[in-house]
C-alpha cells in the first residue's frame, strides 16, 4: 500500500489487516510519521511528535501479531493525544505561555488506557489557550488550519485532533468537551466527534466547572470511535464522578435499526441563528432518518431560550479559578480574548454564582424531562461553516470581545446535561466546506448515539472525502 491508503485505514481495518499478517504496525507507523512530517507545516495540527513512543508500541504490536502474546484493544493502532492533558514525561503545554515548560509526571486515566490498550502515540495535538474558544488559534502555537481551507478555523479546543484525523494522521485521536470542542471542530473539519455520557470516560484532575467537561473522540468512523470509547471508558478511582458501569462492546453492537425510533429535530432551539447554507444542509440530513424507518418531529424545546444566559455566565465563572491566576504574571502574553473574559467576570459574586446555579440545575433538570418523550434529537451541530481564524466570530456576525458561544448554541447544553452527543457530517457548502449535524441521545445512552450514527453514516457515507492538502504530499 501506498502512503496515503495506509494514512486513510481506520482503525478496525488495520486491526484486520494486522490480524492477517497483511500489513506491519511498524510499516504504518513510519508511514505516518512521515506524513506528518510532510503535511502539518502546512496545517499546524501537532504540537510534538513523538516517534519513539509510537516505534516502541509498534514493535511489540509486530511480536503480539506474530503469537508473543493476544493483541490487545488497540494493539499497534496510532493515536494522538490532545496537549491538554497531563502526559508523563512529555510537555503538556495547554495553548498557553504560562504553562509551556509543564512537564507532568503522572497519565491522565485515558491517557493511561490507550497505552494499556496498545496504541501507539505518535504525537500530541494542539488547543486554544487552556481551552477556552472554538476558534483553533493560540498565543503559544498560532493557527492551526482548516484542513479545507488555509487560514481559517478548524473549530477548538480539540482543533488539532479533528485535523489530524481529517488528512489522514491515523484513526484515533483523543479530544474533550467543555463546550462543543470536540463536536465544533468535527463539523469544521469533516470527521466524526463523540461526546460520551459525562463520567464514561474518567477525566483527571477532576475540572472545576461543575461537571460540564467530557473526554471524548474524533475519528474517520463511527466504529472507531466506538472502538476507541471502549478503550478509554469504565470507572476510575481518581474521578470520583466517573460513572461505575464498565464499557459496553459498543463495536459488536453499532448496527441497529432505527425503524420506530422516536426522533427530535429542532433547526434553532427556538433562539440560535443559523447561516443558510449550514441550516440547509441539515435540512436534507435529516430525511435521512425518515427513509431508515424513524419517527421524525420539528420542535422547539421549552428549555432552548434558557441557555444563552447561563452559558455566558459559567464560561465566565468556569475559567476564572484557573485563568485569574496567571493574570498578573502573564496577562500581555496571554489570548485578548480570554484576557476580556476573565476580566469582565471577576465581578462575579458568591450569591450570584450560587442563584445562576439554581437556574441551571433546573435547566438540566427540563432537558432530561424532554429527553423523557424522545430517543434522541437532532440539531445542527454548529451554526456556520468555518471562517477566518484571526476573528472570534464570522465577519458577518455580531462582534464581542470574548463572546464566541452565539455560533455555538446547540453545544453547551448537552455539557451541562451530561448527555452524550456526535457531530457527524452531512454535507458540504457552495465553498466546500464540511457542516455536521449534531445527534443527542439520552443520558447513558452512547450505544444509541453511536447506532444512529452508524445507519447515518452507511446510509450518507463520507469518508471518501478527503481535503485536497491531504493529497498534495502523497
Amino acid at each position: 500500500m501506498n502512503h496515503a491508503e495506509l494514512a486513510f485505514l481506520s482503525a478496525t481495518s488495520l486491526k484486520d489487516l494486522y490480524a492477517k499478517g497483511e500489513v506491519s504496525p511498524v510499516e504504518v507507523v513510519r508511514s505516518l510519521l512521515q506524513r506528518v512530517e510532510a503535511i502539518d507545516p502546512l496545517l499546524n495540527a501537532m504540537t510534538m511528535v513523538t516517534p519513539e513512543l509510537a516505534l516502541e508500541a509498534a514493535t511489540k504490536a509486530e511480536q503480539a501479531y506474530r503469537g508473543a502474546r493476544t493483541p490487545r484493544l488497540l494493539e499497534g493502532i496510532p493515536v494522538t493525544l490532545k496537549d491538554m492533558h497531563p502526559t508523563a514525561g512529555l510537555k503538556t503545554a495547554q495553548g498557553s505561555w504560562a504553562s509551556a515548560e509543564w512537564i507532568p509526571d503522572t497519565d491522565a486515566p485515558c491517557i493511561s488506557r490507550l497505552y494499556r490498550a496498545g496504541g501507539a502515540v505518535i504525537g500530541k495535538t494542539s488547543v486554544p489557550e487552556f481551552g477556552w474558544k472554538g476558534v483553533s488559534k493560540s498565543p503559544l502555537t498560532g493557527i492551526t488550519h482548516n484542513p479545507w481551507k488555509r487560514g481559517y478555523n478548524a473549530g477548538a479546543s480539540s482543533a488539532g485532533a479533528a485535523v489530524a484525523a481529517a488528512v489522514g494522521f491515523g484513526p484515533l485521536h483523543l479530544g474533550s468537551d467543555g463546550g462543543g470542542s470536540v463536536r465544533m471542530p468535527a463539523h469544521f473539519s469533516g470527521v466524526y466527534g463523540l461526546k460520551p455520557t459525562y463520567g464514561r470516560i474518567p477525566y483527571w484532575p477532576v475540572p472545576n466547572n461543575d461537571y460540564a467537561t467530557h473526554m471524548g473522540t474524533l475519528t474517520r468512523t463511527v466504529a472507531d470511535s466506538a472502538l476507541m470509547l471502549e478503550a478509554m471508558a469504565g470507572p476510575h478511582a481518581w474521578d470520583h464522578t466517573s460513572c461505575e458501569s464498565p464499557p459496553e462492546p459498543y463495536v459488536e453492537r453499532l448496527k441497529a435499526s432505527l425503524k420506530g425510533k422516536r426522533i427530535a429535530f429542532s433547526a434553532d432551539l427556538g433562539h440560535a441563528r443559523v447561516d443558510l447554507d449550514v441550516k440547509d444542509l441539515v435540512d436534507r440530513a435529516v430525511l435521512t432518518f425518515e427513509e431508515l424507518g424513524a419517527v421524525v418531529e420539528v420542535v422547539t424545546p421549552s428549555w432552548g431560550t434558557l441557555g444563552p444566559e447561563l452559558a455566558r455566565f459559567f464560561w465566565k465563572a468556569g475559567y476564572l479559578a484557573r485563568g485569574a491566576l496567571y493574570l498578573p504574571e502573564w496577562r500581555e502574553k496571554m489570548d485578548p480574548g480570554l484576557v476580556a473574559m476573565l476580566d469582565e467576570g471577576q465581578s462575579i459574586t458568591g450569591v450570584e454564582f450560587h442563584v445562576m446555579r439554581a437556574r441551571k440545575l433546573a435547566y438540566v433538570e427540563e432537558i432530561h424531562r424532554f429527553f423523557e418523550n424522545w430517543d434522541l434529537l437532532i440539531t445542527p451541530a454548529v451554526s456556520t461553516a468555518a471562517f477566518p481564524a484571526h476573528l472570534l466570530q464570522p465577519p458577518t456576525w455580531p462582534q464581542h470581545p470574548w463572546d464566541w458561544l452565539m455560533w455555538a448554541e446547540f453545544s453547551y447544553p448537552f455539557n451541562f446535561s451530561g448527555n452524550p452527543a456526535a457531530s457527524i457530517p452531512c454535507g458540504f457548502n457552495s465553498s466546500g466546506l464540511p457542516v455536521g449535524l449534531q445527534i443527542v441521545g439520552r443520558r447513558f445512552d452512547d450505544l444509541g448515539v453511536l447506532q444512529a450514527s452508524a445507519a447515518f453514516e452507511e446510509a450518507r457515507p463520507w469518508q471518501h472525502h478527503r481535503p485536497p492538502i491531504a493529497e498534495t504530499r502523497d
